[in-house]
């Protein structure tokens, strides 16, 4: 294998699982007869930086100003990258080690069998525990049902590098890496690969930061979401304006109706019609000021958030 490879790896205070992630890459660069090239994007760690030199692996690291998490944290990666002389492929990885070094070949072979399109790992086996399982199984349908993707792959990636400078220019990368290639039809397959375990260390990830991140992939598609949402909303305002007809059919047709309890069910029909309108005219204007503002392009934004580059080997 021949390709030249940029490896692009978010951290943040995960300095041990990242020392032993570097080791199993440089053991699978001296399997390949490789020298990989690698851009660890410090994203503001409290902790003190521990990164060593390996003689298979030319290591920088990117330091930023501020903390903006793991997928802002790719996107400087990729736009600094896009803005290199590289003419390098570009992988990017998780810090923790459930991206598997070991899986990086078959990676490499899948770009090389497809030049021209982005592949992502689509994890075909998960290590997590059932309740993640279940709940990842409910965020996908959401997210199906709302923009009528189907997303089933993460960070685990490898860019060609005749498409960074397109994807550093692509604005929802800033949001969600995976949902920004998604929205921004360039090409894009994956391949299945088994997700790892943690090399060291506890996952930063909670609760609140799983809703979190699955909320910002929804966001990517806020137009589609949206227009969604009206349709079930107006949905529910023609079955409301039904439910009174029908009412009203009853207690003045049919005289069926019960004392009250026509005005009742009328005037929660109402309530439905009235929220659902709002819900619409909220929405409206929520998606006309989307469209209308100015986005983050990482390509020509990223450059604030980095304090300074330090290479290590």
């Amino acid at each position: 294998m021949s390709e030249n490879i940029t490896i692009l790896i978010p951290v943040f205070n995960d300095w041990d699982a990242l020392s032993k992630l570097l080791e199993k890459i440089e053991e699978q660069a001296n399997l390949l007869k490789m020298r990989f090239s690698v851009q660890v994007m410090n994203d503001c760690s409290s902790l003190p930086m521990q990164v060593a030199s390996y003689p298979s692996l030319d290591i920088s690291v990117v330091h930023l100003l501020r903390n903006v998490g793991h997928q802002k944290a790719i996107a400087v990666g990729l736009a600094h990258l896009a803005n290199s002389e590289s003419k390098s492929n570009v992988l990017v990885m998780d810090a923790d080690g459930e991206d598997k070094p070991s899986d990086i070949p078959a990676m490499i072979k899948a770009s090389t069998e497809n030049p021209d399109k982005i592949i992502f790992a689509h994890r075909s086996k998960r290590s997590e525990g059932f309740v993640f399982r279940v709940s990842y199984q409910i965020y996908k349908f959401i997210f199906k049902l709302l923009t009528s993707k189907v997303i089933t792959f993460g960070n685990f990636s490898i860019v060609p590098h005749t498409m960074l400078k397109k994807l550093a220019f692509v604005s929802e990368i800033w949001n969600n890496y995976p949902g920004g290639v998604i929205r921004s039809k360039l090409p894009y397959t994956s391949i299945p690969l088994e997700r790892g375990t943690r090399l060291a260390g506890e996952s930063k990830m909670n609760f609140v930061s799983l809703v979190l991140h699955g909320m910002s992939t929804i966001a990517v598609f806020l137009d589609v979401t949206a227009v969604r949402i009206m349709l079930f909303s107006v949905f529910l305002i023609a079955c409301s304006f039904l439910g009174i007809a029908v009412v009203f059919e009853l207690k003045f047709v049919a005289e069926m109706a019960t004392p009250g309890w026509a005005s009742s069910l009328a005037s929660g029909f109402m309530i439905i019609v009235l929220q659902a309108f709002f819900i619409s005219l909220f929405l409206v204007f929520t998606v006309l000021s989307y469209r209308s503002n100015k986005h983050f392009i990482p390509l020509s934004d990223y450059k604030p958030f980095i304090e300074k580059i330090e290479k290590i080997s």
